[in-house]
């Protein structure tokens, strides 16, 4: 597949997702949709743990040496987690969405629906870290499994908007495909100056991210994940260090 065919799919299935919606309603059972939810969070932990597996290549252990290749995804996302926590970067995420979606859907005449359903629907795809990690990954070269789940669930997701909010929630697609694109591009241009084993590092410290969404997905534990996203810069940045010092 081509890079950025996750987000060429993505596009896709909310389209598809809000036309449903449109057509039959809010006809999905709790349940059902619940069920869904966790289904997809169960192949989010398997997702992660193929990332971290991957990651923890022969070409990473070639450059930091057969044993620091775990200590260095460990170590980035300790720092990711100490810098993430704080400056609350997850807080603040949820709160920047918050604050977008009150001043553009700020309504006087009560009748401005088309745009609340745009803005609300962006904000639920783009504000989360899959959306990140499955970009990057995409433009990086490491295939668009990760864009490929989260197209499911933002498919089912716009069911639902579409359902209760109508047509506007397709608008959502244009922001979309620039936010991801943006950052598929992002992964192109690290993974032409970053080595191989920078990359799998990269790609291990977002795999365990995964697990935690995964693991937040199911309801098990709602893990801040969007305070660990720091690691994915941390996570190059000490393999590269390690290599240096060897």
């Amino acid at each position: 597949m081509f890079v950025g065919a996750g987000t060429v799919i993505n596009v896709s299935t909310v389209l598809v997702g809000s036309l449903v919606g449109v057509l039959v309603g809010a006809r999905l059972p709790e349940r059902t949709s619940r069920l869904i939810t966790q289904v997809l969070g169960l192949f989010t932990l398997v997702l992660g743990g193929y990332a971290v597996v991957n990651g923890l290549s022969s070409a990473l252990a070639s450059e930091v040496g057969p044993n620091a290749g775990l200590l260095i995804v460990l170590g980035a996302l300790l720092l990711g987690a100490i810098v993430g926590s704080g400056v609350q970067l997850e807080v603040r995420l949820d709160a920047g969405a918050a604050w977008l979606q009150r001043r553009l859907t700020r309504r006087d005449d009560g009748t401005n629906r088309f745009a609340e359903a745009a803005v609300t629907a962006t904000l639920v795809f783009c504000v989360g870290p899959l959306a990140v990690l499955g970009s990057l990954s995409d433009g990086l070269g490491h295939g668009a499994q990760q864009l490929m789940v989260k197209a499911v669930m933002d498919g089912f997701a716009s069911v639902a908007f579409a359902a209760s909010l109508g047509i506007g929630v397709a608008a959502s697609v244009i922001p979309l495909a620039l936010y991801q694109g943006l950052f598929t591009l992002l992964g192109a241009l690290a993974g032409a100056f970053l080595t191989t084993g920078q990359v799998d590092a990269l790609g291990a410290a977002g795999g365990v991210i995964l697990l935690g969404l995964g693991i937040r997905l199911m309801g098990v534990k709602r893990i801040p994940v969007g305070d660990l996203l720091p690691a994915l810069v941390f996570a190059p940045l000490l393999a590269w260090a390690v290599a240096a010092l060897r």
